[in-house]
């Protein structure tokens, strides 16, 4: 069966992927004076955007799609009658969600044989990421429309992140970790480790080198698959980073060479919706289970 896979700019997914994959994507917007907005991806190159926060300590500021950006975005498909299937980024981070079940709800009433899923994937950025491509592996495979939304929704509380950030400076400036975190990371020049699960995100640690913050990253990844006695190889795994590309490569053979997995090839970076609450040096691992064939 024919569907269209559409997911909001927070899965970081690049065009090389979603264009070879016919994954539509409504972006996020991004500002750095707080007045002019540009659509994620059309405005800024990413390496402009970490650049500018890495060399001036600018802080942007991200906007999500509007109800009218995913009833642009669905119209096409609704008028061929292809069914949709729309992957948003955690509801507890952002009101994209929202904003699809608006744009939903308004296009049932002139489409009423519209078929339009929209999905809270409890995820956000590379674990997003994962569940858009588990969505294209199994639409690709076969599977019907009601099978795919079926088994992403039976998937997607599997999805976890590890990661660390330059500081919490980010984080705190907008609003997604507690003061007092931040105050403690910043006098003490800390590296935080930071887990994201079931749409939150929580302050798991933190250690006085970049180094460290990367092997806690790979032991977290290791003391999961051994205390929830899971099976590595049902999990796909995905490196995401903002800045440093290279240093990202690395930490992929690390953890393929440490847990003895392969991870995605999935062209993604962490883009300017997501990086403006990170900062310009995120680094982490992904990791969702595979669908059920």
């Amino acid at each position: 069966m024919n569907y269209q896979i559409i997911s909001d700019g927070a899965c970081d997914m690049l065009a090389e992927y979603t264009n070879m994959h016919n994954v539509k994507v409504v972006p996020f917007y991004v500002t750095f004076d707080g007045e002019n907005y540009t659509k994620e991806g059309e405005g800024i190159s990413h390496d402009e955007f970490y650049r500018r926060m890495a060399e001036n300590h600018e802080v942007p500021k991200s906007s999500l799609p509007s109800s009218s950006d995913y009833m642009e975005a669905f119209l096409p498909y609704i008028k061929e009658n292809i069914p949709i299937i729309c992957i948003c980024i955690t509801a507890k981070f952002s009101g994209s969600y929202n904003s699809a079940c608006v744009a939903k709800d308004e296009l049932l009433e002139e489409y009423p044989d519209a078929k339009i899923e929209i999905i809270d994937s409890t995820l956000n950025t590379m674990s997003q990421a994962l569940l858009v491509n588990e969505a294209v592996l199994i639409r690709d495979a076969g599977f019907s429309y009601e099978d795919c939304i079926s088994k992403l929704n039976s998937i997607k509380s599997t999805g976890r992140i590890y990661f660390t950030v330059g500081s919490l400076e980010y984080l705190i400036k907008n609003g997604r970790i507690g003061k007092l975190a931040s105050v403690a990371g910043d006098k003490l020049g800390i590296q935080p480790l930071i887990i994201m699960k079931d749409g939150d995100i929580s302050l798991g640690g933190a250690t006085r080198s970049r180094k460290k913050a990367k092997a806690n990253v790979i032991k977290l990844l290791q003391k999961f698959f051994e205390e929830e006695s899971e099976d590595i190889k049902n999990y796909r795994f995905l490196v995401g980073t903002g800045f440093q590309l290279e240093e990202a490569d690395e930490f992929r053979k690390e953890i393929e060479d440490t847990l003895g997995v392969v991870c995605e090839d999935i062209p993604s970076r962490i883009g300017t919706a997501v990086g403006c609450h990170t900062g310009p040096y995120p680094l982490g691992a992904a990791f969702l289970k595979k669908y059920d064939a």
